[in-house]
């Protein structure tokens, strides 16, 4: 197995993705087995699909990603231009990429984009070593329990949901020569080598929890029996006072995610986060993930420096499942929520150097997602908010 990724910040769609894919398979010295693309939501992502289709006719995979990309070569945009690919050469692995429009319901997309993916992978029957996934901002869930009617739980998922930069669902899916507005994408991967997943965040829980006593989806109205939002201003002191009576709250909140907590192992507690969005007039909070009534909900704090170092460790701790070394390693995908990323925008050159150091230098692309979908390493795939999803290929 051998990859290379390559980056542009050329505002024209066409001519971005030609140069791209010229110095992609420049490093590669063949066209790739698996192509992944991903784009700022200014480009036109029908001209990217149709160009890199012509000059690559091989799966591909993709979506858009908040205000930039980032590489080992580092975060990659300019006028709100970033063009990133990486392409994996593996002539005795197979990977297919399936798509599937979410109308009305999207489990049902779920199990249709990964029976696509399997059939165009020609593994019939087989389940995949890494299910990749780029999905839509609220349906994840849904479409993950698709996917998991299909392949099990115990095949691994991990992606993120395609992102704008200002939340106005300018968001694209892209899957071989076709761009989607609303989709599951889903790539299917049988590597002839190993693939190591991890998924967590640079988030630490507090003193704080409740038991939530009112919720519908992703509308959390209550905690212990008083309206959310007023539990969670008093909780973080009150950084959401401007907003008790109803607003935006996306900004504010980034650092102080809630959490449910999923497993302890050694040292570590793993919780699946949530990122509170607005204030209702009534005093509930909206989130980005689905919350339900008698869960255990529990403040969450980071740090600048947290958020700067824990992909790195993310990526560190995909290695250690299978006791693998950086020396080993081929190339990474990454996902980083755009939330973080904005968090810490002036950072993210010391996101990128924690990154390289961890994978030994090797290539690898990152995204900046609004919602994240990975394995933990207890075995399970969730959805979670402000969170970093790695996958990590290896000799």
């Amino acid at each position: 197995m051998k990859i290379a990724t390559s980056s542009t910040t050329v505002g024209d769609s066409a001519r971005a993705a030609r140069e791209a894919y010229a110095a992609l398979v420049l490093q590669l010295g063949a066209p790739p087995s698996l192509l992944v693309v991903y784009a700022t939501a200014g480009h036109d992502g029908g001209a990217l699909m149709r160009a890199l289709h012509e000059l690559a006719p091989v799966p591909t995979h993709g979506g858009t990603s908040c205000c930039a990309v980032m590489s080992e070569d580092g975060v990659r945009a300019r006028d709100g231009a970033a063009l990133g690919l990486l392409g994996l050469l593996d002539p005795e692995g197979d990977f297919g990429v399936g798509a599937a429009e979410i109308v009305d319901d999207a489990r049902a997309a779920g199990s249709a984009a990964i029976r696509r993916a399997i059939a165009a992978a020609g593994r019939p029957g087989e389940p995949p070593e890494l299910v990749w996934l780029s999905g839509v901002p609220g349906h994840e869930e849904s479409v993950l329990l698709g996917i998991q009617d299909v392949v099990g739980r115990d095949v691994p998922i991990a992606g993120g949901s395609a992102a704008d930069d200002d939340v106005r669902g300018g968001w694209q899916q892209f899957a071989n020569h076709r761009a989607y507005s609303s989709a599951a994408v889903v790539t299917a991967m049988y590597p002839s080598s190993e693939v190591h997943v991890s998924f967590h965040s640079g988030y630490s829980p507090t003193a704080h929890h409740g038991v939530i006593t009112r919720a519908s989806g992703r509308v959390l109205y209550e905690i212990d029996g008083a309206p959310a939002a007023h539990v969670y201003n008093r909780w973080t002191g009150g950084v959401i006072q401007a907003q008790l009576g109803g607003g935006s709250v996306l900004a504010s909140t980034a650092m102080f995610p809630l959490g449910r907590r999923l497993e302890r192992i050694g040292p570590t507690t793993f919780h699946r986060l949530s990122h509170p969005d607005r204030v209702t007039p009534d005093g509930a909070l909206t989130l980005f993930t689905s919350v339900a009534q008698g869960e255990t909900i529990h403040l969450m704090a980071g740090t600048r420096a947290s958020l700067i170092s824990r992909a790195g460790r993310v990526a560190r701790a995909a290695l250690e499942t299978r006791r693998a070394d950086a020396r080993e390693v081929c190339g990474a995908l990454v996902v980083y929520c755009a939330g973080c990323m904005l968090a810490i925008r002036d950072d993210m050159d010391r996101v990128v150097d924690q990154l390289r150091d961890a994978l030994g230098g090797a290539p690898f692309l990152g995204t900046f997602t609004f919602g994240e979908q990975g394995c933990f390493t207890t075995g399970e795939s969730h959805h979670g908010n402000l969170m970093i999803s790695v996958a990590v290929f290896t000799r």
